[in-house]
């Protein structure tokens, strides 16, 4: 069996919580992007990019959302507030992958969105192979107006997912897959 495909076989996630220190560092995280955005690119709109958060950055995003949060559900519980605070900072690296929506491109608006979504699960995969844990999440801070205007997105871009990087601390056990044979079917006319 191949590398690619053994390494396809074997990927999965490990919970943010779970990652900490390495991140990869600055020439192997910019060598994992560059794989990453080697997607499939109907019209070559390169309907993507990336935000990087790290440090403090990534508490302070939180806080923000917190504030959001609160404002939103002002019976949200401490417990819960506490959460949406610290989501952010368990994972020593986080990307924001965004879509960025060309309406007036005949490249159906799906299609980009998937062109953004195989980068992030390029990510997944990349991180995965060089030894390196990854989860990717949204939550409703990926749907918020607030939440992209903290973010500088324009109007046409859309959050994807958080890609959350690290080394897993743990041992995470694989969960169960599905069966192919209740997936696969054959047509024909």
């Amino acid at each position: 069996m191949s590398a690619a495909l053994s390494l396809l076989q074997q990927r999965h996630s490990v919970p943010s919580r779970q990652l900490g220190e390495p991140a990869p560092d600055e020439a192997t995280l910019q060598a994992l992007l560059e794989a990453a955005i080697r997607v499939p690119d109907h019209g070559k709109l390169v309907p993507f990019r990336l935000i990087r958060m790290q440090g403090d950055a990534k508490l302070h995003f939180g806080e923000q959302l917190t504030a959001i949060a609160s404002r939103n559900n002002p019976d949200m519980s401490e417990a819960k507030l506490e959460k949406e605070r610290l989501r952010y900072t368990f994972a020593p690296l986080v990307l924001v992958v965004v879509a960025r929506v060309d309406s007036d491109s005949n490249v159906p608006e799906i299609e980009q969105k998937l062109c953004a979504g195989n980068v992030a699960y390029n990510i997944l995969l990349g991180a995965y192979a060089l030894g390196f844990g990854a989860q990717w999440l949204t939550g409703w801070a990926a749907y918020d107006g607030e939440v992209a205007a903290i973010l500088g997105l324009a109007e046409h871009e859309h959050i994807v997912g958080f890609v959350h990087l690290g080394t897993p601390q743990i041992d995470v056990p694989d969960r169960d897959r599905p069966a192919l044979a209740d997936l696969l079917s054959t047509w024909a006319p």
